[in-house]
């Protein structure tokens, strides 16, 4: 039945004139900035509650934006910030 509803909506000129779009018109594109310097614009990220090898539970993830480059650093739960830095 749903094969014969489709059939007869494609063929429908009507059906077709009148779609209704549910969707949100989208607005103007805003460029992005372009960046200059290495280490300006990171985005810095932590999976934790892994399992336990070598004494490390927990990733630190590290992406440079500049080169689209990630970085993994293996670490403990317990980390400070001073550890990190």
């Amino acid at each position: 039945m749903t094969k014969d509803v489709g059939k007869y909506l494609d063929g429908c000129n009507m059906c077709q004139r009148m779609k209704s779009y549910t969707e949100i018109p989208t607005e103007k594109l805003i460029i992005n900035e372009i960046l200059k310097k290495m280490w300006t614009y990171l985005m810095v990220d932590f999976i934790t509650k892994l399992l336990l090898v070598a004494r490390k539970n927990t990733i630190l993830v590290v992406c440079n934006r500049l080169f689209k480059v990630a970085y993994f650093i293996a670490i403990t739960e317990g980390t400070l910030v001073k550890g990190l830095a």
